[in-house]
């Protein structure tokens, strides 16, 4: 593709995400524009065209009139989980490049169908898994690339929230998302430690999912009390996943837990070598000359008053990374695949909570 052609992207869904992440970062680069949108309430589809497309951009309540559209390069889709899979498969089939919004997919029948309509039509696919793109967890990429940790054989997936709760749009709607803090957040806690310890077979998978507070009323929360009525989708869930080479991974992920450990789209890392966490920061652990040393990374590239460095946020490197693979047609840091097994592992926890019996992978 030619260096200085401007790809036309296309969003739909002009809603939470692409509002605060999605449109923001994409409308900072030089080498794109924004040239159609659509939501299924219009309104939402003409103020994003307003505020962040090209002149004449187009807005539709229909996205398959969207995709008709053959000078369109590349979607967004940022809808809710349940059409992720349909539009996705809708737009790599017209020809466009696909960016979607996690989770990949409500099921992994679904997932499985989005990565083989990538591999048919030859278009890029990848999943917005922003967390892969903060400092920290691209420095720790780097040290478990190169080794430092050895082998990575117990790893904790962390996702937990005191209270917060979120009450908009349908987060709690179960028919629309699939699930509640484990699809929602749980998913970006695994993606990331699954990347980190570059294992994606999983062998087995027990989990136990919660509705225990979602029932209290006038609850205190960061972003108002919850209606128990609307609340259909689990408050916690939790998983033991063991890997085919013998790695364990504990996956926690909650809206509403009384515990004070609240992390979130963070991951601990135990390997042969050393050690790793996000706790204050990121941390390494090891042992050097019979003597045992905890390290902290500096990651502000600042340390000079009133200015703060440089480095790029997670979504704006996420969206620049995006487009450059693109651009120079080569794979994208979030590959389907991968997001592939974290949906096949999300999956296995609920049917485990459901059924009480772990669910074993060929």
């Amino acid at each position: 593709m030619e260096q200085n052609k401007k790809l036309k992207i296309g969003i739909i869904g002009c809603g939470g995400i692409a509002n605060g992440k999605h449109m923001p970062a994409l409308s900072k680069l030089n080498n794109v524009e924004m040239v159609a949108f659509c939501d299924i309430i219009l309104e939402k589809a003409e103020k994003a065209a307003k505020e962040f497309g090209t002149e004449n951009a187009k807005c539709y309540s229909d996205y398959k009139e969207l995709l008709k559209d053959s000078s369109i390069d590349v979607v967004h889709v940022c809808t809710p989980n349940k059409s992720h899979s349909f539009i996705t498969i809708d737009a790599l089939e017209s020809g466009k490049h696909v960016m979607c919004e996690k989770p990949m997919a409500k099921t992994y029948a679904e997932a499985k169908a989005m990565v083989e309509a990538a591999k048919r039509t030859g278009k890029k696919l990848t999943i917005g898994y922003q967390n892969r793109f903060r400092a920290d967890s691209q420095y720790l990429h780097s040290i478990c690339e190169k080794g430092d940790l050895g082998e990575i054989y117990y790893a904790k997936a962390h996702a937990i929230r005191r209270r917060a709760v979120p009450t908009w749009g349908v987060f709690l709607n179960e028919e629309e998302q699939g699930g509640g803090p484990l699809i929602d957040i749980g998913t970006h806690a695994l993606d990331l430690t699954l990347w980190m310890m570059n294992n994606y077979k999983p062998k087995a998978v027990l989990g136990t999912k919660y509705h225990k507070l979602a029932d209290k009323k006038n609850a205190a929360n960061a972003w108002g009390s919850w209606d128990p009525e609307k609340f259909t989708v689990e408050d916690s869930a939790f998983g033991f996943i063991t890997m085919e080479n013998g790695a364990t991974i504990v996956l926690e992920s909650s809206w509403a837990l009384n515990s004070l450990d609240v992390r979130e789209g963070q991951t601990t890392l135990c390997g042969t070598e050393g050690g790793a966490d996000m706790v204050n920061g990121l941390r390494i652990n090891g042992e050097n000359l019979s003597k045992l040393y905890e390290t902290k990374i500096e990651l502000n590239s600042g340390g000079v008053a009133f200015y703060d460095g440089t480095s790029e946020k997670a979504e704006d490197l996420e969206a620049r990374l995006w487009i450059e693979s693109i651009l120079n047609d080569t794979e994208p840091i979030v590959k389907p695949e991968e997001a592939l097994v974290v949906t096949q592992i999300l999956e296995a926890i609920y049917e485990s909570s459901k059924t009480g019996k772990a669910v074993y992978f060929e």
